[in-house]
């Protein structure tokens, strides 16, 4: 017995964790490690929980045609949040304090274009071919009309330089160039130097600008139209949803659209000479305008309606710190139905929804044996997800439980499908974000994995120049916003993507329970450690 005790403390001070080999962007761990902490520490059995098999009963209820893909606001949603609250009833998580219930209740307004067109002189001109307009960012404005559309260079109005200057522009039309004026010698006006001002950047700034002159709408010239439907595709074909209900919304911008050069060259008409004339005129750093005399017609009208969602939410109360919280998130809703199809999201995200629940059984277990952790452990499935993050945007706005006392967020979206660089290789997960504001957070996630499952951890999507940019694009972002540190498991995309293919029967359950248990033994290391997680990251 005493040859066998030295061994084990030989094997565990000899492969000290966290000391994992990187290859372009790829952690590889040292798998001699597991096998002592199997010998030595509980948590390897409430892991061990996290079964294929009971992930795949979860799945096939979550993802199947009943549940009618999911969709924030529709009938799918409260299907699969109820089914939500049973199971985390079932196993004694505590509701939401103060109600016996484990909702989060969230207002949506969805709107979309009723009927929208453009009539210039007679000729009429197509959404989304010849200009694009976003339903959330402009209120209802049916038949509007006028007999004029003044050219008021680039909208700008600074102390340096303004476009508004001895002019009233109140309830006009105007029409704008994107960008500043910028003199020969290739300086902006506005900075004097070869380096522009926000007015090129931040284009809000001069619809503000707009809305505080009385403007009624902008006409903005775009140059590349197609290129800005393909940006905002999703939220102009199928509509915008937004937070809260937009009668009650204060807009501080002016209503807008996008214009192509079509339109423009039939606004200016025969008054080419006039515009290329104030051109001119901007070079040398002078502003100037042009009334155009001309019909023009618009019809912006919406077709607005209120959608109710809910967040899922149910915790554990920590022993020793039951005022520290780590949240463990996915968001649970999908497409829903689309042409008649229906959209079943079983790897987005009905992966990261199971394993949610797997999780929080694992976790619940240890309650039960008497062993609760530390730390309170709240568990989070957000709606709006798809919509724009936007459930985890309303729980960061009113917290069910107080920010300045959360102390990190784990997000899980997508596990149930290799990737095609992992087709050949599944035991593999992207972390992203984890140390972005803690190395700590990330100096525990690596050697939780290099301690119980060995997997490999891709850093790819991590990196700050990665064209992808997942790290502002999932629920954890709005945590880390905040200043929290968030850890984002991510298994990448793959050709089901928001496809109505994305399957239960095309999961692998193996490997998702393996990542699910590297998510576990984080998790439990954050909720038991003596201190809190340092922030030592900047917010970006």
């Amino acid at each position: 017995m005493l040859i066998r005790l030295l061994l084990l403390y030989f094997l565990i001070h000899y492969f000290e964790p966290g000391h994992a080999q990187y290859i372009h962007n790829v952690s590889i761990p040292d798998k001699s490690l597991s096998k002592v902490a199997e010998m030595t520490d509980s948590s390897v059995r409430y892991a061990s929980g996290i079964s294929p098999s009971t992930l795949r009963d979860h799945l096939k209820v979550i993802a199947s045609d009943s549940m009618e893909g999911r969709e924030t606001g529709k009938r799918g949603m409260y299907l699969a949040s109820e089914y939500l609250q049973k199971q985390i009833r079932n196993l004694g998580l505590l509701p939401v304090p103060g109600t016996n219930n484990y909702f989060q209740n969230i207002a949506f307004t969805f709107s979309k274009w009723n009927d929208t067109n453009i009539q210039v002189n007679e000729l009429t001109f197509r959404h989304l071919w010849d200009y694009i307009t976003i339903p959330e960012d402009n209120q209802d404005l049916p038949e509007f009309s006028a007999s004029e559309v003044v050219f008021l260079g680039f909208g700008i109005d600074d102390p340096t330089y303004s476009d508004y200057k001895k002019i009233d522009v109140k309830d006009k039309l105007i029409l704008i160039n994107k960008g500043e004026p910028v003199k020969k010698n290739g300086n902006s006006v506005i900075t004097g130097t070869p380096e522009m001002s926000s007015w090129s950047s931040d284009l809000k700034r001069k619809l503000i600008v707009a809305k505080s002159n009385g403007v009624k709408l902008v006409l903005i010239i775009e140059d590349d139209i197609k290129k800005l439907l393909d940006t905002n595709r999703r939220k102009i074909l199928l509509g915008s949803t937004e937070l809260g209900i937009a009668s009650q919304k204060t807009y501080n911008t002016a209503n807008h659209i996008y214009i192509s050069s079509n339109i423009a060259k039939a606004i200016i008409g025969e008054n080419e000479k006039k515009i290329l004339s104030a051109r001119d005129k901007f070079k040398s750093g002078k502003p100037a305008q042009v009334v155009l005399k001309t019909s023009f017609k618009v019809n912006m009208a919406k077709d607005v309606s209120i959608l109710e969602g809910q967040n899922v939410v149910g915790y554990i109360q920590g022993k020793t710190k039951p005022d520290e919280f780590i949240i463990v998130s996915a968001h649970y809703d999908h497409l829903g139905i689309r042409g008649g199809e229906i959209y079943n999201g079983a790897n987005d995200n009905g992966s990261g929804t199971v394993t949610l629940i797997e999780l929080a059984q694992a976790s619940q277990q240890a309650v039960m044996e008497g062993n609760p952790p530390r730390r309170s452990i709240v568990f989070l499935w957000f709606c709006g997800e798809e919509k724009g993050l936007l459930g985890s945007q309303y729980y960061s706005e009113n917290p069910v439980f107080p920010l300045k006392n959360t102390i990190l967020d784990i997000n899980i979206d997508m596990l149930g499908r290799p990737d095609q660089k992992y087709k050949d290789d599944p035991d593999y997960t992207y972390i992203i974000g984890s140390d972005r504001l803690s190395t700590d957070l990330h100096k525990i996630n690596e050697e939780a994995n290099q301690k119980y499952t060995n997997l490999t951890l891709d850093y790819t999507y991590n990196d700050e120049a990665d064209p992808n940019r997942y790290y502002y694009r999932s629920d954890h972002y709005n945590f880390a916003r905040k200043g929290i540190p968030a850890i984002f498991f991510f298994n990448g995309t793959n050709e089901d993507y928001h496809r109505t293919t994305d399957d239960v029967e095309k999961i692998n359950f193996d490997a998702m329970a393996n990542v699910g248990k590297l998510i576990f033994h984080t998790l439990w290391e954050v909720a038991n450690r003596k201190e809190r997680i340092i922030v030592d990251g900047e917010i970006k």
